[in-house]
């Protein structure tokens, strides 16, 4: 058997960051792949399009790396076409705006000094009487801001995003948004002041292409294709299957079968595991992994200068949106002539919740009322709307999670040559940066020239907030749904 590829062995299902890194790298090296992806557009979550004379993304996105593998890429593809925005972003709790991530001292100033006095004390219980079981993501962050920061920061927002209780949720999503955080850690933090700091950090700036962060990926798509390789869009995949003598094969949905040496999938891992039909007890495992769907409602509002903000993060229950996006704060190579702006409010559910299922218009409206109802807008009028519904988004951390993934991870660790990549097709919650890590990666395991253990790839190896956090006068970050990519 041969121990790396060679022209025409690679297929790669998804054309999104993690499955272009793969096929760019590969054909780069000069191995012939093939990309199939059944949607009409390169970028998956992290693509780009043109609405009502401006451009947006599926969500808000931005690019930093600390990884020199990932920052060489992304010159290498965009040269000088991208800019340097200065970041503003902010949580909306109870009619109140608080920098994200939450800095210390300026967030007790903001409660007041009932509420941060109550914020102390519950945090200086929470030292003294720790919760033994830190599994759940709600007692993990209870042990490091105590129990009323908890309801007010963490909470609301982590559940609307994945749509079980905080004690349901696994303290992994935790760990690797907060690490060592705590909130006498940020107090700590933010009276020692930025002492030292000479330049903005990463959390006051992010790379963000001219036209979008989608055309990142449609020039990377271009390059492969100069450099021989082949990407097939509007072709969904049904399946990979695996002959008797262990030969690869994709399955299109049209019913045409394409073998492989190799396979690269970005596609949902529960999919790609249920194609080689697994026996019963990873059949179980794999219907106890869920996504979280997300709902994009797009709206155009009659004004150029609405709130300064990039993206709001929208931690009052009584609303159900949870981030609202202002795409004229990017850049201006987004916006053309337009006099408008366009704001996207995000919605999360599963498949069985109403609001999936709800008509556009319905979805137009809340979303009108809501952003009306944070007084962001004022009375400027809402001009169109526009929904767009993306299904598995984000792979949720139930707890136990873990168990179920690693009986999945070991099944499929028994066929050879197949290399399940991505946030869709590992079960990780990555950002495009670690999605364009693991797609180098994994171009380097089949080329011969490395032996990543790709499931030991975390989605956030070190925090990336945390560089800033001695420079910037003590901040806390709720592990959210940072820049959804």
């Amino acid at each position: 058997m041969r121990s790396h590829a060679e022209t025409g062995d690679v297929g790669i299902i998804g054309a999104g960051p993690a499955g272009l890194a793969a096929a760019y790298a590969l054909a780069k090296a000069g191995v012939a792949v093939e990309v199939f992806d059944g949607s009409a557009q390169v970028g998956g979550m992290a693509g780009s399009f043109s609405l009502w004379g401006q451009t947006v993304d599926l969500g808000p996105h931005r690019f930093f790396s600390t990884d020199a593998r990932v920052n060489q890429l992304w010159t290498e593809v965009l040269g000088a076409e991208s800019g340097i925005v200065d970041r503003l972003t902010r949580i909306y709790y109870e009619r109140k705006f608080f920098d994200y991530p939450l800095r210390a001292m300026q967030t007790l100033r903001r409660l007041g000094l009932y509420q941060s006095t109550a914020c102390v004390a519950s945090y200086v219980l929470a030292r003294l009487h720790p919760r033994r079981d830190e599994s759940s993501f709600e007692n993990w962050v209870i042990n490091r801001f105590g129990a009323r920061l908890y309801r007010m920061f963490f909470k609301s927002y982590s559940e609307k995003l994945w749509g079980i209780p905080c004690t349901l949720l696994d303290a992994d999503f935790a760990a690797q948004r907060i690490k060592k955080f705590s909130l006498l850690e940020a107090i700590k933090a933010a009276l020692r002041g930025n002492k030292g700091s000479k330049h903005k950090t990463l959390v006051d700036q992010f790379s963000y292409p001219f036209h979008g962060t989608g055309s990142f990926y449609e020039k990377m798509a271009r390059l492969i294709e100069e450099k021989g390789g082949r990407i097939h869009l509007s072709t969904p995949v049904r399946s990979v299957t695996r002959a008797a003598d262990g030969a690869l094969s994709i399955n299109l949905a049209d019913g045409t079968v394409r073998p492989f040496q190799w396979i690269v999938s970005s596609m949902p891992l529960t999919d790609l595991v249920l194609g080689f039909n697994p026996p019963a007890e990873i059949v179980d495992s794999v219907a106890k992994l869920r996504f979280r769907n997300t709902i994009l409602v797009y709206l155009e509002i009659q004004s150029r200068d609405l709130f300064p903000d990039q993206w709001i993060y929208v931690h009052s229950p009584a609303l159900a949106v949870g981030r609202i996006t202002n795409f004229r704060n990017w850049l201006p190579t987004l916006c053309g002539d337009s006099q408008n702006t366009i704001v996207c409010m995000e919605y999360w559910c599963y498949d069985d919740d109403a609001i999936w299922r709800s008509p556009d218009a319905d979805l137009v409206a809340t979303a009108t009322s809501e952003i009306q109802d944070t007084q962001l807008i004022g009375a400027t009028p809402v001009l169109n709307g526009k929904v767009i519904r993306l299904r598995k988004s984000y792979p949720v951390y139930r707890r136990g999670y873990r168990d179920d993934l690693a009986k999945i991870e070991h099944y499929l660790s028994g066929i050879q040559h197949l290399f399940p990549i991505g946030r869709y097709g590992s079960f990780k919650y990555n950002n495009q940066d670690h999605s364009i890590l693991m797609g180098v990666m994994v171009a380097q395991n089949i080329m011969g020239q490395a032996n990543h253990d790709l499931w030991r790839v975390n989605t956030d190896d070190e925090y990336q907030e945390a560089g800033a956090v001695l420079q910037r006068g003590g901040v806390m970050a709720p592990p959210i749904a940072e820049g959804n990519d």
